[in-house]
């Protein structure tokens, strides 16, 4: 036998589609900028082209996190039952 580590291929699941899209959004709504180069509506006298884009700091940092739970929540259910065990008799 090999001691060669087993080679898995990446698998697609409806959890990492949804991480992409959280990651991918922000992206999508700041190239999109014909959606938000406007003036009106003004929140509290600053013009809609900036507080969209601030509106959007908060709304990335809200995805990321989420994206990143879910990732960590993934790679726990990955991970075998037996691989903490083998890497701690080494």
């Amino acid at each position: 036998m090999s001691d060669a580590p087993e080679v898995r291929q990446p698998v697609v699941t409806p959890v990492r589609v949804i991480i992409a899209l959280c990651l991918a959004a922000p992206f999508v709504a700041m190239l999109w900028v014909s959606s938000y180069a406007k003036v009106d509506p003004a929140f509290i006298g600053i013009p809609f082209f900036y507080w969209y884009q601030m509106l959007w700091v908060l709304i990335s940092t809200a995805l990321t996190m989420i994206a990143y739970k879910l990732w960590q929540r993934d790679q726990r259910s990955r991970k075998p039952a037996g691989s903490a065990q083998e890497g701690a008799g080494a």
